[in-house]
């Protein structure tokens, strides 16, 4: 724990920034019991909380760690974080279908409520909706769908966006197909890539490739903007909030990692 926060005092020391005070809190989900060999394995789940002073500017950054801690003979030999992404399933290659129709189907996008909705669901889930263990682009769609984007595809799993009776296409769930259904859609739900973080506005998306081979494994929504106008995001699986855009303080993140930064367009 204290390599990662230390990891992360070096990202802000770059931005020129600072933790002015660090909070965790733990709370134990079950254990795992070796008699036999005298081991015990208890998996945890950690809160963090951080006062980050910016430039002047104080927010609170949050974010959920699921951890394991393995004892023998009560003394701790290992304590990590189990990372979400070990699950994910062959079906982030899902296809997406390439739009065909100029249709249009106006809609106004609501950056606020998609936000506000962010904000009350970053660490929970809305039983109106699905869950997963690999929750992070169900939850960014939620957000967007809060923003009065619209449905459409159904019932075809692999073209539109769409989420209904306990059914929901690949773009609205796996981040690789939200990544290219956002840029190829010509109707409802569409979004445009911009080359510059900080072109981005709140309520947008990132996408993230963590090893680089093309294919892309996360997703986060823009909830706020940093003092040099960098966004701040919050995500599921990797539950965070008002987490700064590049996520080089992750134990996901590689050298090799790219970004899609995509701005939501609308009909306005």
């Amino acid at each position: 724990l204290c390599e990662k926060i230390e990891k992360k005092k070096e990202c802000l020391t770059r931005r020129k920034g600072e933790i002015v005070k660090a909070k965790a809190t733990g709370q134990i989900n079950h254990k795992e019991i070796d008699n036999d060999n005298d081991l015990e394995k208890v998996f945890y789940r950690t809160h963090f909380q951080y006062l980050i002073q910016h430039k002047g500017k104080l927010y609170i950054e949050e974010e959920i760690e699921e951890r394991a801690a393995e004892f023998y003979k009560n003394i701790l030999v290992e304590d990590y974080e189990i990372n979400p992404y070990d699950r994910l399933a062959e079906e982030s290659a899902a296809p997406v279908e390439v739009e065909n129709s100029h249709e249009r189907n106006l809609y106004i996008y609501d950056r606020l409520e998609a936000v506000k909705y962010a904000e009350r669901w970053w660490n929970d889930f809305n039983p109106a909706y699905e869950k997963f263990d690999v929750d992070c682009t169900n939850y960014i769609s939620q957000c967007l769908h809060a923003g009065n984007s619209p449905m459409r595809g159904y019932p075809n799993r692999s073209k539109g966006w769409w989420m209904k009776n306990k059914n929901w296409s690949y773009s609205w769930s796996v981040a690789n197909s939200l990544r290219w259904y956002l840029p190829g859609s010509m109707a409802g739900l569409r979004g445009q890539e911009v080359k510059d973080p900080m072109d981005l506005e709140l309520g947008d998306v990132i996408c993230y490739d963590f090893q680089g081979d093309g294919r892309f494994d996360h997703t986060t929504i823009v909830t706020a903007k940093d003092q040099d106008g960098m966004p701040l995001v919050n995500a599921h699986t990797f539950n965070c909030r008002m987490r700064y855009w590049a996520y080089e303080d992750s134990t996901a993140y590689t050298p090799n990692i790219k970004y899609k930064f995509l701005h939501i367009v609308d009909d306005q």
